[in-house]
């Protein structure tokens, strides 16, 4: 069982850079593949970024190439999303999950929720 808890989202200017981090519970926390998703108002969720359990990232959306980095310590049982140069398009609610031996980017892989973090980047 891991719990996740998701902080640092709020209202930013376009430009302006988000640490978003999230912190879990769970014994066995350095063995899950960790993801974060968004979801925008009238959109579906999407995979935003992926990071093993080792801590190599398996992957980044095409529109946060570049502008987003996913880490993690597993020491402390926390990830983190560091965001810059974000747009207006990256408003969403964002997620943290947890999914046992997952490499993929699909929602149905992941087991572990948090409740979310509002992001919105105003023009």
């Amino acid at each position: 069982q891991v719990q996740l808890e998701e902080s640092g989202g709020r209202l930013v200017q376009a430009g302006g850079s988000l640490r978003l981090s999230c912190a879990a519970s769970g014994r066995t926390f350095n063995r899950y593949t960790m993801a974060w998703f968004r979801q925008a108002p009238g959109k579906e969720r999407e995979c935003v970024a992926v990071v093993t359990w080792s801590g190599g990232s398996l992957y980044y959306a095409d529109s946060v190439k570049g502008r987003f980095t996913t880490s993690r310590d597993n020491a402390k049982n926390t990830v983190s999303l560091q965001m810059n140069s974000l747009k207006p398009e990256d408003t969403a609610v964002y997620y943290c999950t947890a999914g046992w031996g997952v490499r993929g980017q699909s929602a149905t892989e992941y087991d572990y929720w948090g409740q979310g973090t509002q992001v919105t980047v105003s023009s």
